[in-house]
């Protein structure tokens, strides 16, 4: 019998909990959590003999063993007989296993190489997911949004900058009516745990950065596709995210920091290029253009910075602070 969304959304639930070998799972528990993992994702709630039927499946579906432990109450209780099993690396066979084991081998060879240092964290994600790594699940988490607009559209966006493919957009601003247009599609970027395309548009001739999760429709054009001339591993160089205001140039930005928060600053620096001007004041420089994300993130340190130069950039800083002030006055 083929194994239905819905059906892996409860395997997954019953997984997670066959694996755990901590806490002792019964037949309302695991229907409690197969509930909750529907419900999270608007499905339909399941009965016990779902659960039932469900648990006598998995050992044919995917050639596993489950434990039925009675208590000293004569109740039973539910584990997977294999302590190590997993679901997901039982959906991959042994020699896609190693095929991957040798694939993140050599993935790893980049980490910590300049523009590679994302590969660290996809390594480690991948190995916690398909449980490479017997312990990785229990010690390590990520930051995530599984509930964020827009995600669908990351494979798509992929395959059509990959094919050099445009396309046309039904594109919804926050404050906006919604548009339609012909974009050439060029690069994705995360920032904030959001995802943007940055892209030509047909019309203007002029770069957008559209949000995914304003993005309501994409259809595949027949205008043919303009190949960008822009060295995207250098493109957002200048700036803190990814706005870049237009004619704009870097700036020298001088902010003084509270002896509190300068260490975090030092170990975790704004921008790379970030420089110790009086380490005694708490004073840093970082070259930049001034952007929504530089602003948000000054406010975000509250009163443990003080932008001391360019002027503008003081000034736009205290006029928030002050709008912030009439609100809770």
């Amino acid at each position: 019998m083929p194994v239905t969304k819905q059906k892996l959304i409860r395997h997954y639930a019953l997984d997670r909990c066959l694996r755990n070998q901590t806490r002792r799972y019964y037949i309302e528990d695991l229907l409690a959590e197969c509930n909750k993992a529907l419900a999270a994702k608007d499905c339909q709630p399941i009965s016990v003999r779902t659960v039932k039927y469900d648990l006598n499946e998995f050992e044919t579906l995917y050639s596993t063993v489950i434990a039925h432990i009675p208590d000293s109450h004569g109740r039973i209780y539910y584990r997977y007989e294999d302590p190590k099993f997993s679901l997901q690396q039982s959906l991959l066979s042994d020699d896609e296993v190693a095929k991957l084991k040798d694939t993140l081998l050599m993935l790893g060879r980049f980490k910590g190489l300049p523009q590679f240092e994302w590969m660290t964290e996809l390594v480690t994600k991948i190995e916690a997911k398909l449980h490479l790594d017997a312990h990785a699940e229990s010690v390590i988490g990520f930051e995530s949004n599984e509930y964020l607009q827009g995600l669908e559209y990351l494979e798509p966006l992929f395959d059509y900058i990959s094919n050099q493919q445009t396309i046309d957009i039904v594109y919804q601003p926050y404050d906006k009516p919604a548009f339609v247009c012909t974009i050439h599609p060029y690069y994705i970027k995360q920032h904030n745990s959001r995802w943007f395309l940055l892209a030509m548009n047909n019309q203007t001739q002029k770069m957008m950065l559209l949000a995914l999760d304003r993005i309501q429709e994409i259809v595949l054009s027949n205008i043919a596709y303009m190949p960008a001339e822009i060295d995207f591993a250098e493109y957002f160089d200048d700036v803190i995210g990814v706005t870049i205001p237009q004619d704009a140039e870097p700036e020298h930005i001088l902010l003084r920091f509270s002896p509190r928060r300068l260490p975090y600053v030092l170990s975790k620096p704004l921008h790379h290029s970030q420089k110790i001007k009086d380490k005694e004041q708490g004073i840093i420089e970082i070259t930049v253009i001034p952007n929504r994300e530089l602003e948000a993130q000054l406010l975000w340190f509250g009163d443990d910075v003080e932008v001391l130069q360019p002027e503008a950039l003081r000034q736009q800083i205290a006029g928030k602070i002050a709008k912030m002030h009439d609100l809770y006055s």
